[in-house]
């Protein structure tokens, strides 16, 4: 079963929220990485989300904003949520997470044609 998307047109006007403030929450790490989905549509690329979870999130941003600081409720959701071990990538183009368990093969170009796989080394267990 496919879960139900919002466009983030759609959940920007639903919420009159602006979009600094909905990519603010995503750096203060309120909004999963993985919860914004590209999409291509006919006018070009979109993101859209998954329309319940990304509902209750904003909902209970808006709700906790007078309460606690971004920070507060960072730290409040990030003791809710199941603790998971990634792989953080940082460049110059700024940093990227993927959750161990969503990766499938990690390799590394030693730009002589070489391709070493390194996948247990990120994903051994400790």
């Amino acid at each position: 079963m496919e879960q139900e998307l919002i466009s983030k047109k759609e959940l920007l006007s639903r919420y009159a929220i602006s979009y600094g403030a909905l990519y603010r929450w995503k750096r203060k790490g309120l909004i999963p990485e993985d919860w914004f989905i590209k999409k291509a549509t006919v006018t070009g690329q979109e993101t859209f989300f998954p329309k319940m979870l990304i509902c209750e999130r904003v909902e209970l941003i808006m709700s906790q904003k007078e309460e606690l600081s971004l920070d507060g409720l960072s730290r409040l959701l990030g003791q809710e949520e199941k603790k998971e071990a990634v792989l953080i990538l940082n460049t110059v183009y700024g940093e990227k997470r993927f959750k161990i368990s969503d990766i499938r093969f990690v390799s590394l170009d030693m730009g002589d044609g070489d391709i070493r796989d390194i996948t247990d080394m990120v994903k051994r267990e400790e």
